[in-house]
């Protein structure tokens, strides 16, 4: 069980280990995001750990993508240093940032798998792009990435026209695993699904961090998600990281905008009501930590 020392800020485990002692794979200082005169993102700190999951949560408009697209250099930013998995991607050399990205796998909001391609040809996209590997085995790659994230094999020659909602997450899934990243990111992954995929899709992503050892970044407004298969949460408001921490730290926490997310009305019907701003003994908010 984690606990948060509440005269330090910092979490522990039963071992006496504290956010200071994990290995960080992305850490964010200063970030500052703006689009003419807008200031979307101010000074952002954020740190992501080896084989946790963090959920990232805000208000609509608050900058969620935002973050997730500057942090992959798809938006550039004003000021701040981000670093991944150890390197600061803007020192780097050409070679050097394609062996980075690499290590990097990204779903999209919605998918965006590209409509001209099939399943299998999409999955191939980063094998193309990154490694030069014969036709027979980015085949081979494709149809295994296609039974890993449970797919049938015949959606391989299928078009995304051709798939569901929850195929086209589940292929684009597979697309980000293509090249075995490190760091995964998500962008409202069960957006747009019913509730039985969206839980299918939580614990397929729940076995491949345990399978793989995957640290998964998933930006998502679900609440069911945020309570099954989220190790830590950072709330994303004032143009900063307002609170991170378990979801029993996000119980416990009186920030109005959080209060109301996580003890609000639909999460009532979540979160068994002896939980929200329970206490251990020792003055610290108990969090639960799930398996490695």
């Amino acid at each position: 069980m984690n606990a948060l020392q509440p005269e330090t800020g910092e979490i522990r485990d039963d071992s006496g280990r504290n956010d200071r002692d994990r290995d960080v794979v992305l850490s964010a200082r200063g970030v500052t995001v703006s689009f003419g005169p807008k200031v979307v993102l101010d000074k952002l700190d954020l740190d992501i750990y080896r084989g946790e999951i963090l959920g990232f949560v805000g208000a609509s408009g608050a900058g969620k993508s935002v973050l997730m697209r500057t942090v992959l250099r798809l938006l550039p930013r004003q000021g701040g240093m981000i670093k991944i998995l150890g390197e600061d991607y803007d020192s780097l050399a050409e070679p050097e940032r394609n062996k980075l990205d690499m290590r990097l796998g990204v779903l999209f909001q919605q998918g965006a798998l590209f409509s001209s391609l099939t399943v299998k040809e999409n999955i191939q996209v980063p094998m193309r792009e990154y490694l030069d590997l014969p036709v027979p085995l980015m085949d081979e790659l494709a149809h295994l990435k296609i039974r890993m994230v449970g797919l049938a094999a015949d959606a391989a020659d299928k078009y995304p026209s051709e798939l569901s909602g929850g195929m086209i997450k589940r292929a684009a899934l597979a697309r980000a695993l293509a090249l075995d990243p490190d760091l995964v990111f998500l962008d409202e992954p069960t957006s747009g699904l019913d509730p039985i995929g969206a839980a299918e899709f939580d614990e397929l992503i729940a076995k491949l961090r345990d399978t793989l050892g995957l640290t998964v970044y998933m930006v998502t407004h679900d609440l069911d998600s945020l309570f099954s298969v989220c190790d830590r949460i950072a709330v994303l408001g004032k143009k900063r990281v307002l609170v991170e921490g378990t979801i029993d730290d996000m119980l416990a926490c009186d920030e109005p905008w959080v209060k109301s997310y996580f003890r609000g009305k639909r999460a009532r019907s979540i979160v068994p009501t002896d939980r929200v701003g329970h206490k251990t003994g020792n003055g610290g908010i108990a969090a639960p930590s799930r398996g490695k």
